[in-house]
């Protein structure tokens, strides 16, 4: 009961749902043969881009691959802190 409050409020999860959705994401990667080494570094250049616009929550950055028969997307999805000005 206080492990599963305590989740909900530290937004930790539970072992069970990291390992599920690591195999999820071998799967989905195996279909498109992308491996680990570029999807690290295709996450790492979104973050840069996405950095020089917008000051973004880094821990909470998610990038996901969701595959449909015929098509694959390449979702990603993070925290918006604040918009970062251009100085004149």
């Amino acid at each position: 009961m206080f492990s599963g409050l305590f989740r909900k409020f530290t937004g930790h999860k539970a072992s069970k749902d990291t390992a599920k959705k690591r195999l999820q994401f071998s799967l989905i990667y195996d279909k498109l043969e992308v491996n680990d080494t570029t999807l690290t570094d295709l996450q790492k250049d979104i973050v840069a881009v996405i950095s020089n616009y917008f000051e973004i929550d880094k821990d909470a950055f998610e990038l996901k691959v969701k595959r449909d028969d015929d098509v694959s997307a390449l979702v990603f999805n993070t925290p918006i802190l604040q918009v970062k000005r251009k100085r004149a």
